[in-house]
């Protein structure tokens, strides 16, 4: 059996032939390899501003409040929450499970602001030592972050850029906070010294979060220095968050007793549906954009293959005439427009990651924060990404080739080779 493939040799010798073409049929070709390196590089930028806009806007979120939250059964979705003790028996438990990164205590209670003009609602959330601070130190725009101790009480807080310009505060400035309990109806009130301003443009929680010692909510609560609202947990990876939710419900399940309170998880894609719901909606936009550009190049291939084909009529008629079937005159065809699809990727290629590695190093386009949550475009480029999109436009557009290959079994080698 011979190892020269005699379909390739031609293919290839068709295909890097110059000016052995009519200008039309150059144009055609030239157009549907257009297409295809448009259609790649446009594909490329979907994904990765879709995957970059949800990773951003999902990474916000799970900032104010991490993936899942451990709270007391009895409370509801308000911020006013009934206590738990932070000393429990599974603690040790969770912390070993597969895929859970950290475990943090917290507390919060709804409040308002008042300054000389203005007042302002808010919900307080404290934090304790264990608090991990590294999402807001990357959001930090002016100050620092405060630190937590179990000896002392902090009155430092740190507020949003948002409240800060509603309000007309700064850093070093105090801030008089009123709250109330659910049993009284005394009002009490709170100074704190603001620390530093924070902004996520994630305008929703920016406007309603404002970050303070832990031991001020249990002060406002009346609540003994081991309670807590609850614990929030964060995973590494976001795409078990369904398994490690239910199995953090059946171990707290296992441990409750009658007399005891039971805490429930609360995965952050419940506690926000609204956001995540419009997130997911994404998904099936992206998915409309592909298919429709790999029909329009696949398209743009098939009249350029029936170009070439038209073109080569001639040759075709000799080929048929010496011997050669149909099967290996098709498989020339199709190895010229494999050898035209790469081309077309390596140039969609070339200008799609250029875009992505711009954009992400420069933000040259930008966005409004008030409608997007993100300042710029949000790109997330991935090796995988990238993989499946080149094999799944070269698969894609190879199958829509074979219809129009079959011209070649209805030409007649005696007419082909008077064809002009």
């Amino acid at each position: 059996m011979s190892l020269f493939n005699t379909e390739l040799f031609i293919a290839r010798r068709i295909f890097f032939a110059r000016g052995t073409s009519g200008k039309f049929s150059e144009s055609i070709v030239s157009f549907a390899v257009f297409g295809i390196a448009f259609g790649l590089f446009v594909m490329i930028l979907s994904v990765a501003i879709v995957t970059g806009f949800k990773k951003e806007v999902r990474n916000k979120v799970i900032g104010f409040g991490s993936h899942i939250q451990l709270v007391n059964f009895d409370s509801n979705l308000s911020y006013e929450t009934r206590p738990v003790s932070k000393n429990q028996p599974w603690l040790n438990e969770i912390r070993n499970l597969k895929g859970i990164k950290r475990i943090q205590s917290f507390a919060t209670k709804p409040g308002i602001i008042k300054t000389d003009d203005e007042i302002h609602g808010i919900v307080l959330k404290g934090v304790g030592p264990d608090f991990d601070w590294t999402f807001f130190k990357e959001n930090l725009v002016e100050g620092t972050v405060f630190s937590v101790s179990d000896s002392a009480r902090c009155d430092d807080v740190l507020i949003s850029k948002q409240v800060a310009s509603l309000l007309n505060l700064k850093v070093g400035d105090p801030l008089f906070t009123y709250f109330l309990n659910e049993e009284t109806t005394t009002q009490k009130m709170r100074k704190f010294k603001i620390c530093g301003i924070f902004r996520t443009s994630l305008e929703e929680f920016d406007r309603l979060f404002v970050l303070a010692d832990i031991s001020h909510i249990r002060k406002l609560n009346d609540w003994t220095s081991d309670q807590i609202s609850g614990f929030e947990i964060s995973i590494e990876d976001f795409g078990q968050l369904g398994p490690i939710t239910q199995s953090i419900r059946r171990l707290t399940i296992r441990y409750s007793r009658d007399d005891e309170t039971v805490l429930r998880p609360v995965a952050i894609t419940s506690k926000y549906p609204q956001i995540f719901d419009w997130l997911n909606l994404l998904d099936m936009n992206v998915w409309i954009i592909l298919g429709l550009i790999i029909l329009v190049a696949g398209f743009n291939m098939v009249s350029g293959l029936l170009i070439l084909m038209l073109e080569r009529t001639t040759m075709i008629g000799i080929l048929k005439a010496v011997g050669t079937g149909n099967r290996s005159i098709r498989k020339i065809f199709i190895y010229i427009s494999t050898f035209l699809i790469l081309k077309g990727m390596f140039w969609g290629n070339i200008a799609g990651i250029t875009f992505c590695i711009i954009q992400s190093k420069f933000g040259i386009f930008k966005l409004d924060p008030g409608s997007y949550y993100l300042d710029t475009v949000p790109v997330n480029l991935k090796i995988s990404y990238l993989l499946m999109l080149n094999a799944g436009t070269i698969a894609i557009t190879l199958l829509m080739l074979l219809v129009p290959s079959w011209y070649v079994t209805r030409i007649d080698p005696e007419k082909a080779i008077r064809f002009d």
